[in-house]
């Protein structure tokens, strides 16, 4: 019977996972998923743990009646539901690759450490994954499509069809909604599906089950490559994650790119196109010495610093912010740099403000400083080279100020202005 083939299927990739995050649009794929695992969880898992999130993009006059819909469903179900809105940032850029940026990064913030992420691709949508990235001109990596399991990630359907999940879904009398979106084929997936794939199969009726097997091989070829590479890249890779660079100059274009595309891999960027390995080499790697390069690949930049190449996200400009602090409490600091502490017990550096002084934090300086335990002046460049501070650190570095006279660069230095042992600042 088909309920048993699914079951079975999930059930043999589950491998032992006790803890699962299932990602539910309420759509068919999802809900039969779902379904299944409340099925498995009923009959042979019962310590299985199973919790399901709805991203609610906002795209859709009809998205709070599916998020209501789901809610409904797994409380028939008993399974806890979390409901997460998100907001596109520019709607006149490619709405698919934005939804599934926000949709993943939404589900990985609930992603527990110990919970496996399941989601309900299947073999029609790998099908459709491994055209899109021939139609991009994709090597093995992008050809490879989606692995059944990365990391947390599980894809217990993949090798089922869709034709398959509705009869499962029609069979066990199941209701799910449907996203009047599927059938508009300005989106490329859609019009794979819609004007191109039955066509196909109706000549080839086992054409996604052969391009799943070509994304295998693909897939296979990968990791021999990794495989083969490994040891190298482990020496040219910092305990930071940083790549250093002078090693990459000896290699040939191919093994170059292939070091390139591990370390963008590990870090879990989507990878880039030829093109854009081929600019980041020529732009980032090999701009002159005393350039401070920038790639931007979406939503991450690649910089050069001291012959490594990193790996950052994309930065606030908060250059010209003016925090006022009275050092009763710690101090949040945008963009996510973290909280400012004033200690006056410990580590004891800097001197206390005088009553006519205020105190505030700034992120940016300039001109010459005069730095405690060392002689004359150094200009607040030379400062952060001698500190070895990367260029886009310099502007991210608290500068804790009194009236409008630099004290400290919290971490790095102490001004002789601010020479004392009554305070202490410290970032967390």
């Amino acid at each position: 019977m088909l309920d048993d083939v699914i079951k079975q299927t999930v059930l043999h990739h589950l491998k032992g996972s006790n803890a699962l995050l299932v990602a539910f649009s309420g759509g068919v794929d999802s809900t039969v998923l779902l379904h299944v695992l409340v099925m498995l969880k009923k009959q042979l898992l019962p310590n299985l743990q199973i919790r399901a999130i709805y991203i609610h993009h906002g795209l859709s006059q009809n998205a709070d009646n599916w998020a209501n819909h789901c809610v409904q469903q797994c409380q028939t179900w008993q399974v806890p539901i979390i409901i997460e809105k998100v907001k596109l940032d520019d709607m006149n850029k490619n709405i698919e690759e934005q939804a599934r940026e926000a949709r993943y990064q939404a589900i990985h913030h609930h992603l527990k450490s110990y919970e496996m992420l399941c989601t309900a691709q299947h073999l029609d949508d790998q099908c459709e994954t491994f055209l899109l990235a021939l139609k991009r001109g994709s090597g093995p990596a992008g050809l490879s499509a989606m692995p059944i399991e990365n990391g947390q990630h599980l894809r217990p359907l993949l090798s089922i069809s869709r034709k398959q999940i509705e009869t499962y879904a029609n069979q066990n009398q199941l209701t799910w909604i449907e996203d009047e979106s599927n059938q508009d084929d300005h989106y490329d997936r859609n019009f794979l599906r819609l004007n191109v794939l039955p066509i196909i199969n109706q000549r080839w009726p086992h054409f996604p089950q052969m391009v799943a097997r070509s994304a295998e091989l693909c897939q296979q070829q990968e990791a021999l490559i990794n495989e083969l590479l490994l040891s190298e890249y482990q020496q040219v890779i910092t305990v930071q994650g940083q790549l250093r660079l002078k090693p990459l100059f000896d290699y040939s274009e191919y093994k170059r790119n292939a070091i390139l595309r591990m370390w963008l891999r590990q870090q879990q960027v989507i990878m880039p196109s030829q093109k854009q390995l081929t600019l980041i080499w020529q732009t980032v790697a090999q701009a002159k010495d005393d350039a401070n390069p920038q790639f931007i690949l979406h939503n991450k930049q690649i910089r050069r610093y001291q012959n490594q190449l990193y790996l950052l996200p994309l930065y606030q400009n908060i250059e010209q912010h003016v925090l006022k602090w009275d050092l009763s409490s710690s101090l949040v600091l945008p963009d996510h740099i973290g909280e400012l502490h004033a200690n006056n017990k410990h580590n004891l550096n800097c001197r206390l403000p005088r009553a006519d002084e205020d105190v505030t934090v700034r992120f940016h300086a300039q001109g010459q400083l005069k730095i405690v335990n060392r002689q004359g002046s150094r200009a607040i460049k030379k400062l952060w080279q001698e500190h070895h501070i990367p260029p886009w650190m310099r502007t991210r570095i608290p500068l804790v100020y009194y009236n409008e006279q630099i004290i400290c660069a919290v971490g790095v230095f102490i001004t002789e202005q601010g020479k004392g042992s009554q305070i202490h600042f410290s970032l967390t």
